[in-house]
């Protein structure tokens, strides 16, 4: 019995070894099988980089900001007794906008006026009685001093009713009236805004250590959109550029000057700047497309010839971190760390990995224009 018992164990031990051999076996093999697998190669779309020369320029953010600008007020306190101007409307210099009640001062004018007239008659009793010898120099020079302090005060009462006359300091476009008729209007009180629009200014700032490489005179290309997304393109030049720095953000504020005869600018409106900086830079210009956008820094992807753990050669790509440019249509520029030549991965990069596997299928390829011109869907 004993010897029987033995036997079964020795038979399920060996079974048992030989299964656990087999799995083993198996096991082996199939990690042998991953190791060497590969997956499938990405479809991808490439580019052969080439240097190229792109004009130096500077953007920046502008303000429109208007040559001549006032909010035109009364001079003295008042009341509204004519307005004579429409909101919105042209105007041009010296034009009358408003006037002030000015019965009060008329009527003291009428008085000073005639206390003038008895002055002058006294001063001409006066100077004939000292030239007779009658009257003394002092009581003449009393004729005189009153005769002046007459003409004096009649000047003061005109300057009076002549500031309660409101009149446009420049030509230029109004804006909303602010004051009624038989308002009372204390001094500096608004009564509407005047704009001189052509030509028209644009103030933007640029960094400081960028200022030397503009210059008076040069100039600036000014995009603005109107309400429908059309974007318009004029020409500027500068005309001013400040002489302190801004302790706050170390920028140095610019004014550039370009005409404005439609009115499409309007003080206030925001405005893309580019100053032409007289120059060229070697670049290499990519599709947007190519650039792997990250914080850690950018990236493209490099197709070249690799090779797998087992030797056997592939067609792969290298990750290569670049510094990025100014932009340009569909394209960005490279300033450093990729060379003319290489082929640079345009599409797909976001599914790819340092060593990957690709297949190179240019057919369709990405927009890579520097003015491109889309269509409206």
């Amino acid at each position: 019995m004993k010897k029987r018992m033995s036997l079964m164990l020795f038979l399920v031990a060996a079974f048992v070894a030989a299964v656990a051999t087999l799995k083993y076996g198996q096991l082996r093999a199939a990690g042998a099988q991953g190791a060497s697998f590969r997956p499938p190669p990405d479809a991808v779309t490439t580019t052969i980089a080439r240097e190229d020369r792109w004009p130096s320029s500077l953007a920046a953010i502008g303000t429109v900001v208007a040559v001549h600008g006032v909010s035109v007020s009364a001079d003295l306190p008042g009341v509204v007794d004519r307005i004579t101007f429409e909101s919105g409307r042209p105007v041009s210099q010296g034009a009358v906008l408003a006037e002030l009640d000015t019965r009060q001062e008329r009527a003291q004018l009428a008085a000073a006026e005639a206390q003038l007239e008895l002055a002058r008659v006294n001063l001409e009793r006066a100077r004939g009685l000292r030239d007779g010898g009658v009257l003394s120099q002092a009581d003449y020079d009393r004729a005189l001093a009153e005769h002046t302090q007459g003409t004096a005060r009649v000047g003061e009462i005109r300057a009076t009713i002549a500031r309660k006359t409101i009149r446009a300091p420049f030509s230029g476009i109004l804006g909303i009236r602010r004051a009624n008729l038989g308002q009372y209007l204390a001094a500096g009180e608004k009564i509407v805004s005047l704009e001189s629009i052509d030509p028209i200014h644009v103030n933007f700032s640029v960094p400081q250590q960028e200022v030397n490489r503009l210059r008076k005179g040069g100039a600036v290309e000014v995009r603005s959109q109107d309400a429908s997304g059309q974007e318009t393109r004029s020409v500027a030049r500068i005309s001013a550029i400040d002489s302190v720095v801004d302790v706050a953000t170390r920028n140095v504020e610019i004014q550039a000057t370009l005409p404005n005869p439609d009115g499409r600018l309007r003080p206030g409106m925001f405005v893309e700047v580019e100053a032409d900086l007289g120059t060229s830079t070697p670049v290499i210009a990519l599709p947007g497309s190519a650039i792997s956008f990250a914080p850690y820094g950018d990236s493209v992807f490099v197709v070249a010839q690799l090779k797998g753990p087992d030797g056997t050669p592939y067609r792969g790509v290298q990750q290569q971190f670049v510094k990025l440019g100014a932009s340009r249509g569909d394209q960005v520029a490279v300033l450093s760390g990729l060379e003319a030549g290489q082929e640079v991965v345009t599409s797909g990069v976001f599914k790819l990995r340092p060593g990957a596997a690709v297949e190179v299928d240019n057919r369709i390829k990405p927009g890579n224009d520097p003015a491109p011109k889309p269509q409206d869907s």
